[in-house]
């Protein structure tokens, strides 16, 4: 019997790296679900019936999903978190700037990023007129 081939040993260790990764985020998804509130339950019920497939594909593998703003055609990164939470990415995916934006009642991460996505595909320019910007993070 030969010793597998160094590529062959690269691949399994980058399959197992994924699994482990995709095992970390849906113990990560249940613990944050777990210690939810009634309300964030819903929000977070509620933002799934509007995302669409890729949307929610991306939502429950990552905790973010990309909209395309409808006045100007670029896309966005939608993080679950309340604030400080979108990235405008460039043509590779890269974060470019990020945007803060959130409604004024005090609303669970749920309903503020399902605002923040109706925003952006519906009445992008008037949603980044009261944004303020920020630098993103690169890590």
């Amino acid at each position: 019997m030969s010793a597998p081939s160094p590529s062959a040993a690269g691949q399994g260790i980058r399959w197992s790296l994924a699994r482990v990764a995709r095992w970390a985020h849906a113990i990560r998804s249940w613990q944050r679900e777990r210690r939810c509130t009634e309300s964030e339950l819903r929000g977070i019920k509620l933002l799934r019936e509007w995302l669409s497939p890729v949307q929610l594909a991306q939502f429950d593998r990552y905790g973010y999903f990309d909209v395309v703003g409808c006045d100007s055609g670029k896309t966005y990164r939608i993080c679950y978190r309340c604030g400080t939470n979108i990235y405008e990415l460039d043509r590779d995916g890269r974060r470019k700037v990020g945007w803060c934006f959130v409604p004024v009642d005090t609303l669970v991460a749920g309903d503020v990023v399902l605002a923040q996505k109706i925003a952006l595909e519906t009445s992008e320019r008037r949603a980044l007129a009261v944004a303020r910007n920020f630098m993103p993070s690169w890590h």
